[in-house]
């Protein structure tokens, strides 16, 4: 039987002649769109894909599939459509775990986005680190999380990421201007665990190892021992839109971004409930890029 999934890939494939540009459509990683590929050329039995130099082409045997499966993903789709018209979203439910800067930052306003289109649709919200929100979706505890992650690309680890935003990393201080290096032999303050081990990254990657002297989750107590000169943390942007102490100087770190990333367990198409609120999402982001 030919799944749906592994057709909309292809179909996309087809439409955007890469595998690169497809996986950005549907928001996949490359793996994963290439996985499909090889799964549907399975079920098939036959070559779909050609390699060709860097890129990839069609087989005959493939561009007729796609042509049908293009065909398919747009009634499937219309079907949908139509269907979540006439049941106007009445009831739904949507369980949402993310770090706290981007509940308050970028969560409220599609929250309330989302109320105005469709009230009747629940949102949850859980205040979870992306370690525990991961998790939280492979319980089924949540239905989609907001993780970010210091890395160029997310684990194949079975989650479906999507891409938001980067979000800049800034070293706070009593002092504007100053380098990572400028501070290797001074007291840093940190927060949790996984917190802590990213800031320990950082400063290494920049040849040092930082004496940690201060511990606390709560943005509040690191900037303020920030301005009482007690000590130097970092923090990314996201955090600082939420709270910026009279005092502290943010000077970015070029070189480091957090990457952020919504994502979800399972394959899609998602429920029409939590796909509203991803739309809300992005149409606020697209809106307004915080920095």
């Amino acid at each position: 039987m030919l799944d749906i999934v592994r057709l909309r890939v292809l179909a996309a494939v087809a439409a955007h002649g890469s595998v690169t540009e497809a996986a950005k459509v549907l928001h996949y990683s490359q793996p994963s769109i290439s996985h499909h590929l090889a799964r549907l050329e399975a079920a098939t039995g036959a070559r779909l894909i050609q390699r060709v130099g860097r890129g990839i082409r069609l087989t005959p045997e493939g561009e007729l599939l796609a042509r049908r499966a293009t065909e398919i993903v747009g009634r499937v789709d219309a079907a949908g459509a139509e269907l979540a018209a006439q049941l106007g979203l009445q009831t739904g439910r949507v369980r949402l775990a993310a770090f706290s800067s981007a509940l308050s930052v970028l969560v409220l306003p599609a929250a309330v986005a989302l109320r105005e289109s469709y009230p009747n649709i629940e949102l949850h919200l859980g205040d979870a680190h992306p370690t525990a929100a991961r998790r939280m979706l492979r319980e089924g505890s949540a239905d989609l999380a907001i993780v970010f992650s210091y890395e160029d690309t997310m684990p194949d680890d079975g989650i479906r990421y999507s891409y938001l935003l980067d979000d800049p990393v800034y070293l706070l201080s009593r002092e504007s201007g100053q380098a990572l290096t400028d501070h290797r032999d001074s007291a840093w303050i940190a927060g949790c665990p996984n917190c802590r081990g990213d800031l320990v990254r950082i400063c290494e990657a920049a040849g040092f190892t930082p004496r940690i002297a201060y511990s606390s989750d709560d943005i509040l107590v690191q900037q303020a021992f920030v301005a009482a000169g007690l000590g130097v943390t970092t923090m990314p942007g996201l955090a600082l839109r939420t709270h910026h102490a009279e005092g502290v100087k943010a000077t970015e770190l070029t070189a480091v971004r957090r990457r952020i990333h919504l994502a979800a367990f399972g394959e899609p198409p998602d429920p029409p409930a939590t796909t509203a609120f991803i739309t809300a999402l992005r149409t606020t982001l697209d809106g307004h890029r915080p920095g």
